[in-house]
């Protein structure tokens, strides 16, 4: 077992690695660590060799040196199982580390064996009027904060709004926010027909940051998709229905515990 840093890309990462047999590498979502998917490694590494890593920026993984995109993520996750000397692997990402998954096994398809998407994001819908709220104040706020007697005034009021119009997720961003918009306004829709590894989608029916319609049009656009929906479940779905989601990653995965 290995809990501790490692250099990866530059950064220093922090990472846990746990169990024996196929490697299955879990990606977090945005804003949390690689404790938030604890419980599914921790059931994963009774049968798999379990890489869980705290993203760059989250954690104790350090802060990427640029704004970086999805695509930056996926060079960096792809560094990583290189460095532990993983040629092969089942992807596993829940929400912002679903994007992350789609990249890698659509433009990178011998690295990936299986695809496990949880409530994954990574479809951008058409900017609602409270999205385009967002923008504007954002805009307005950056011209203010330029002013020398209105900056600080401006700061506070663009932190208030955002939360206001509920975007807690850019207003939290802190030193990541130009990294944030980068990743959401990235469409990964095109990609998503170049997945050529089987995919298991998992969601939650009552998830409101990436609601179950992604799911579907996910399982459309993806080759060999299936998705299982969880009635009343939100956006931390496996979470909240821990005991469905284990007993559909053992059947999904119990291929790859032979050809790996």
């Amino acid at each position: 077992m290995l809990r501790g840093p490692l250099l990866v890309g530059g950064l220093q990462t922090y990472c846990t690695v746990e169990g024996a047999g196929p490697t299955v590498l879990l990606l977090h979502g945005w804003g949390g660590t690689s404790a938030s998917l604890q419980p599914l490694a921790t059931h994963l590494a009774q049968r798999f060799r379990t890489v869980t890593p705290d993203l760059p920026g989250f954690g104790h993984t350090a802060l990427p040196p640029t704004a970086w995109s999805v695509t930056d993520y996926a060079a960096w996750a792809e560094e990583l199982l290189a460095k532990l000397g993983i040629r092969r692997a089942v992807l596993l990402g829940h929400s912002f580390g679903g994007r992350i998954a789609i990249v890698l096994a659509a433009t990178r398809p011998a690295l990936v064996e299986r695809l496990v998407l949880i409530d994954s994001a990574g479809l951008r819908p058409p900017p609602s009027p409270r999205q385009r709220a967002i923008a504007l104040a954002s805009k307005v706020g950056h011209a203010a904060a330029a002013l020398p007697l209105f900056g600080p005034l401006a700061a506070r009021l663009r932190r208030h709004w955002h939360r206001l119009v509920g975007a807690e997720d850019y207003a939290n961003a802190g030193p990541l926010r130009e990294t944030f918009v980068r990743v959401v306004n990235q469409d990964l829709r095109e990609l998503l027909p170049r997945v050529t590894a089987p995919t298991l989608l998992l969601w939650g029916a009552a998830d409101t940051a990436t609601p179950a319609s992604d799911g579907a049009l996910m399982a459309q656009l993806i080759p060999q998709a299936r998705l299982i929906v969880f009635p009343g479940a939100g956006h931390f779905s496996y979470l909240e229905r821990l005991a469905e989601t284990c007993a559909a990653l053992d059947e999904f995965l119990a291929p790859a515990l032979v050809r790996l």
